[in-house]
């Protein structure tokens, strides 16, 4: 299993960046009920504040959406399993200016933004049949289901984790969960609000579950 968490950074200049307020909390969770369950887990870890501690789960470090690309197109063909709960930058500064970006005296500075290209569907485009490809999405509570469901479609995956920003710097969790069709049998209804650990510890067995039921079509 390989487990991306945390916030992706998009640099401005050499000291500035965009990022966002993920703590990476949930994915260090899932990757610790993923170990505790016997499976074989590497957690792709952005600039987090928080270190991993799991002696059994091999931690390895993204900063920019550019190099966690990188790190999929690399690690994702040798996987059974893939869980991005990361929170990817949707654009990044057209360009990165040298040294630090100073002090307009006279106005204002313009910073243009270029799309960052969306990982998930890009490894789904190439994903194994036999493999389990599952997405999160932070979306607005009062519009989760109008906004998460074309992920679902569009990203070609087999789970999308749909969450409500306010989960972001939370200690608890609370998703809702949309199957592809072959799976929905499976997937449980959503557990409604609880502390992240208790979350990983409800999702990973349905991962799994989901993953054999792949293997043996």
């Amino acid at each position: 299993m390989l487990i991306t968490a945390g916030p992706t950074r998009e640099p401005i200049d050499d000291v500035r960046f965009i990022g966002n307020r993920s703590s990476g909390t949930l994915g260090i969770e899932l990757a610790r009920e993923a170990v505790n369950r016997g499976i074989r887990t590497t957690l792709a870890l952005g600039s987090s504040v928080h270190e991993p501690n799991i002696r059994e789960v091999g931690v390895t470090r993204f900063e920019t959406t550019a190099d966690l690309h990188q790190l999929l197109l690399c690690r994702v063909p040798d996987i059974d399993i893939l869980v991005m709960a990361a929170a990817v930058a949707d654009h990044t500064p057209a360009v990165r200016h040298p040294g630090k970006l100073g002090r307009n005296e006279t106005g204002s500075i313009t910073i243009d933004l270029v799309p960052t290209p969306d990982l998930l569907a890009s490894v789904a485009a190439s994903a194994r049949p036999d493999q389990l490809l599952v997405g999160f999405a932070l979306e607005p509570a009062d519009r989760l289901a109008e906004s998460a469901q074309p992920k679902h479609e569009t990203k070609h995956v087999a789970l999308i984790v749909a969450t409500p920003h306010d989960t972001m710097e939370s200690s608890e969790n609370e998703a809702t969960l949309f199957p592809s069709a072959a799976l929905s049998h499976l997937v449980e209804r959503s557990p409604g609000q609880r502390s992240k650990e208790s979350f990983a510890a409800w999702l990973i067995p349905m991962l799994v579950q989901c993953l054999r039921h792949k293997a043996n079509r």
